[in-house]
């Protein structure tokens, strides 16, 4: 199958998850903190799954510079710089509400062409990684885009406008997914810092965003279901390797 068709039709699939934030408007809240607390230590899991048994092997592979782990340490600096300038969590607080959306639709936008980048990256060196990889960004989207719908509405826009504007934004995965293709078409290079660069950037959003949520839950049986749950998403992307 085409490499190109498969990058635009997994970049749009992931753009869809926007829709998503839906869903909080018809659950109540305990109920929802429950749920997003699981399909955080999913997500949790599945990422660093997919950046130790997938990216990273596959670099390496490919490779044996050891440049390859300082492009890890430079994917992590940068997504850690990215949440401070571009404020992800909406720590800052703003005069005006809807600056605040807005804040979170710049940051949401780039970081949806980011992922995109790494998925055509992905597709590029192997197909099977490319399909594994678009499981990892869309298990991480899957909650974000929840908590996104979420702010927007806090921030003041209609239901209608902020689920417009959210999928806007992450319609530029696609953008970013056509920008990897061509751009790795001419510069076959840029594959070898593009996947650990993504490796790296998984493993701060997982160590350093995800799990410190997950640790907040004390009470054992829920702790003890979080833990599997996060087991769970790293035995899904080893599965993942032998499709």
């Amino acid at each position: 199958m085409n490499i190109l068709f498969l990058i635009i039709g997994s970049t749009f699939l992931i753009s869809l998850i926007a829709f998503v934030g839906m869903i909080t408007l018809f659950l109540k809240e305990r109920l929802l903190s429950k749920i997003l607390l699981i399909l955080v230590a999913f997500s949790a899991g599945a990422l660093m799954g997919g950046a130790f048994l997938h990216l990273l092997p596959e670099a390496v592979s490919k490779s044996i510079d050891i440049e390859i782990f300082w492009w890890v340490l430079v994917g992590f600096i940068f997504f850690f710089l990215m949440e401070k300038v571009l404020q992800w969590h909406h720590c800052h607080k703003t005069r005006h509400p809807h600056t605040f959306g807005y804040m979170n639709l710049i940051g949401d936008a780039i970081h949806n062409f980011t992922d995109g980048l790494i998925i055509a990256a992905s597709f590029i060196v192997n197909p099977s990684l490319g399909i594994a990889t678009t499981i990892v960004i869309a298990a991480h989207e899957i909650p974000q885009e929840i908590g996104d719908f979420g702010v927007l509405i806090y921030s003041g826009f209609k239901k209608f406008k902020a689920l417009t504007l959210n999928f806007i934004a992450a319609l530029t995965v696609v953008i970013g997914g056509l920008t990897g293709y061509f751009i790795s078409a001419y510069i076959q290079q840029s594959i070898f810092f593009l996947l650990p660069l993504a490796a790296g950037g998984f493993i701060y959003i997982a160590s350093s965003d995800l799990i410190p949520e997950i640790r907040k839950e004390v009470e054992a049986k829920k702790s003890f279901l979080i833990f599997i749950t996060f087991l769970i998403g790293i035995l899904l992307m080893w599965i993942a390797r032998f499709l």
